[in-house]
């Protein structure tokens, strides 16, 4: 199979800011812009860390067309367009299409619980609806279905399957997978904590929680592994991997977005059933932030 996407580097799961109980547009493209400046080498709007679930349609796809518009080219954008519903994600990848992203991000179907032929069909009809690359996001803690790398391997024949976000935590899978499809087949890691295990094992890069309040960091360590400077790398990874860790105590994104406010950047307004985070996690992402030399 000829390369689809050549996506390398950190790309950051963006959150989705509010205020008043809606979209906050100034403080977003004011996000993205910094992402942007900070060294970041893409974008992934309307994801997890994006609070998709509680977005409307008409929301999410404003969310979609903010980033794109406000990136201009300078960076690429991976347009969340997952749902459960295949009919729901086939129109929120088209828009993403005709919004201008380069690529979409499309979850394997959670709660309804599909076998691997009902994914491969889900993902097929995706495909067949757009011209442009699919990135397959898998991650089981959240869908509870695993797809299969068997089921990867079908999806691969098609013309716009182009990799996977892989969140299984597993550097096994990663092995797996480049064995069945080959280098061209674009592996971009959703775990932070296990980032070094991953570009080790031939990942070409991270869709990133952390990166959201240390894109130069996140940056720098890809720029450091691309070198071959797997010392500078570590060292890096070292610094980052308390907040790894804490911005996971609680469910994502309530930690990142306490640590956002910490930056000034917004407020840590989210939308129920998701809440803000105790003093206990509040105490742990900032001890994160100051090893990391983000704060003092």
């Amino acid at each position: 199979m000829a390369a689809k996407t050549k996506f390398r580097g950190s790309f950051t799961a963006l959150v989705t800011p509010f205020k008043n109980g809606s979209l906050d547009e100034a403080a977003f493209r004011s996000l993205v812009n910094w992402q942007i400046s900070e060294g970041t080498n893409g974008l992934v709007p309307v994801g997890t860390t994006g609070e998709s679930p509680t977005l409307s349609h008409d929301e999410h796809k404003k969310v979609v067309e903010w980033c794109i518009e406000e990136a201009k080219g300078r960076v690429p954008v991976i347009a969340g367009a997952g749902s459960n519903s295949t009919k729901e994600a086939v129109e929120l990848a088209q828009h993403a299409e005709k919004a201008g992203a380069n690529a979409v991000l499309v979850v394997t179907p959670y709660y309804n619980k599909p076998t691997q032929e009902g994914m491969y069909q889900h993902f097929k009809a995706i495909n067949d609806a757009i011209g442009i690359p699919i990135i397959i996001y898998n991650i089981p803690p959240r869908s509870v279905i695993d797809m299969s790398v068997d089921t990867m391997k079908r999806l691969w024949e098609l013309k716009n399957i182009a990799g996977v976000k892989d969140a299984t935590a597993s550097m096994v899978r990663v092995s797996q997978q480049r064995a069945a499809m080959g280098e061209d087949f674009n592996q971009l890691s959703g775990e932070d904590a296990t980032i070094i295990g991953y570009m080790a094992h031939g990942g070409h890069g991270c869709i990133s929680v952390t990166s959201n309040v240390a894109p130069r960091l996140c940056a720098e360590f890809h720029a450091a592994w691309a070198k071959g400077d797997t010392k500078a790398a570590l060292a890096i990874h070292d610094k980052l991997m308390p907040l790894h860790n804490n911005l996971f105590i609680e469910s994502n994104p309530a930690p990142i977005k306490y640590a956002m406010s910490l930056l000034g950047k917004f407020d840590e307004t989210l939308r129920l059933p998701m809440v803000p985070v105790s003093e206990s996690t509040r105490a742990a992402v900032r001890s994160a932030m100051v090893h990391a030399g983000l704060i003092n």
